[in-house]
């Protein structure tokens, strides 16, 4: 049986262990892989060298808050949908980290199935507005160093980046989902991608140098 392709990597910071290993467990079980945190230096010191797919942040964490930590990612442009976790929520606080540049805002307690519902329509959307720009010069993006891709190939991968399923993507592509699989997959050896939230970067990195 082939290994699942991980959906990417969430970065979760909470203090509280019993609410990591609850996030840890429901987001595994969507097919993510996870990281926990349990500080934002903690979290700093991996998010300056790796991009995951989303970052759930709690407000109330050691050290800096958790719209500290927000407000640096946010000023460095930081490429990935960050989520604010709380407790102790409030309008003006939900208000206030949405301006400093939060995706969203989630108030505890939460139903696993209600963050990973959202986790997954906030991936999609955000990945999709981040490849619009760099969708009509797929034909012509280039990756210096790694094995050409095939004219297929590099139509599956614009297919990915807007967002489309294997299903979709067979469908507009008159072939199956699972030929559509075998083919990300192979973009995903030729190109080094670790995961979707790689490939993606990697082809905004593409993208920019085109432009």
């Amino acid at each position: 049986m082939a290994e699942q392709t991980s959906r990417g990597e969430i970065f979760v910071v909470d203090d509280d262990p019993a609410v990591r290993d609850t996030l840890s467990m429901v987001l595994k079980a969507a097919g993510y892989e996870v990281i926990c945190f349990a500080d934002g230096a903690a979290l700093l010191s991996v998010a300056r060298n790796r991009t995951p797919a989303a970052i759930l942040l709690d407000v109330h964490i050691p050290g800096k808050s958790g719209l500290d930590i927000l407000k640096e990612l946010h000023g460095e442009d930081y490429p990935a949908p960050i989520f604010m976790i709380s407790g102790q929520g409030d309008i003006t606080m939900a208000v206030g980290a949405i301006k400093s540049g939060a995706l969203d805002f989630i108030e505890k307690p939460f139903r696993g199935s209600e963050i990973v519902g959202r986790l997954d329509e906030a991936i999609g959307a955000y990945a999709r507005r981040q490849a619009e720009n760099a969708a009509p010069k797929f034909g012509s993006l280039h990756f210096p160093g790694r094995e050409p891709l095939t004219r297929r190939e590099r139509e599956v991968l614009e297919q990915f980046a807007a967002g489309a399923s294997n299903k979709e993507a067979g469908r507009t592509l008159g072939i199956s989902p699972r030929t559509i699989e075998d083919h990300r997959a192979n973009i995903m050896k030729k190109l080094g991608a670790r995961n979707a939230a790689d490939l993606i970067r990697i082809v905004m990195t593409a993208a920019q140098r085109a432009s």
